[in-house]
């Protein structure tokens, strides 16, 4: 899956121009993460399933994979983190949220990311402690993974390290996106009674790996970072359902893996940057709007299943 995505992510950039030109810096780094990440727990997946130890034996095996590539997520964030730009904490994005919000008149804000966390938390606070203004006209769009469909990370890591999808997990990542989604639209009607302003939200999705961070502030700033810590933890869907023979021959002893990225820091570009800033801001750009264009309504891809699932 991690190469396959590298792959079509190049072959595209060959053909089509701009997304090439778009990709040209970060998401050729992003492919180099992603194809390292890869190959180093194919090779760990190959070589457990090869070998015949024992449970624990296995358990530190798969221990020891999720140390190895946390440290090679992390080391490749910073080779990827550019040097002319400004090394900042999420704080930071969340007060330059606010700053350019109250300052009124048209704001456009665009965030890419794994959820929506990230960007909706904040700003639902930010726009529940406006003050009066009819006239300032707040826009938000967000991008976020499909997953209505498969996919392997995040996904499940088993007792023999085979990595596969993780259906309750993307289930219940669609309730949180849904619920994002819910609270920030129904911001829009607060304000508008309140007379803070007018709120349009849009939520896209596209099938794909959470991986890079983007977030916009009009056409002036620009924020990016990776998810650079990965999580392996029990599955609590599968200790559920295992709960009735937790100690038979067939208990599952699936673990998620996660990507974990609310804290890590953010790289700051802006537009009185100089000449290379505001190159960068222009691929970053590009890139975002050809994703967005290739991504759905999740009205069309329903962020619920026709049925909730309990987790």
């Amino acid at each position: 899956m991690f190469l396959v995505a590298v792959f079509v992510v190049g072959l595209v950039a060959q053909f089509v121009k701009p997304v090439g030109d778009a990709l040209a810096d970060k998401v050729y780094l992003g492919g180099a993460l992603l194809t390292v990440v890869g190959y180093v727990l194919y090779a760990e997946v190959q070589r457990l399933n090869s070998a015949h130890t024992g449970r624990a034996q296995t358990e530190e095996a798969l221990d020891t994979v999720v140390r190895r590539l946390d440290a090679e997520v992390q080391r490749l964030g910073a080779v990827m983190r550019p040097r002319a730009g400004e090394v900042v904490t999420p704080r930071e994005l969340e007060r330059e949220f606010q700053q350019a919000i109250e300052a009124g008149g048209e704001v456009r804000l665009t965030a890419m990311g794994f959820t929506g966390e990230t960007f909706a938390t904040p700003l639902k606070n930010i726009l529940q402690g406006l003050a009066r203004d009819p006239l300032r006209n707040v826009n938000l769009r967000i991008l976020v993974p499909d997953f209505t469909r498969p996919i392997e990370v995040p996904g499940q890591v088993d007792s023999e390290g085979k990595v596969s999808d993780a259906p309750e997990f993307r289930a219940h990542l669609r309730r949180q996106i849904a619920e994002y989604e819910r609270s920030l639209k129904h911001q829009i009607g607060r304000m508008a009674v309140a007379e803070r302003g007018t709120l349009t939200v849009d939520f896209r999705v596209l099938h794909m790996s959470p991986w890079l961070k983007l977030y916009f502030i009009n056409n002036d700033v620009v924020y990016e970072g990776i998810y650079d810590k990965i999580d392996l933890r029990p599955d609590p869907w599968a200790a559920e359902a295992d709960d009735a023979d937790r100690s038979g021959p067939n208990a599952s002893d699936g673990r998620l893996l996660d990507l974990i990225g609310y804290d890590s820091l953010l790289t700051r570009w802006s537009m009185d940057g100089g000449e290379s800033a505001r190159k960068v801001i222009a691929r970053r750009r590009e890139l975002f709007e050809t994703l967005w264009n290739a991504a759905r309504d999740p009205a069309r891809a329903p962020l619920l299943p026709a049925r909730p699932d309990t987790p």
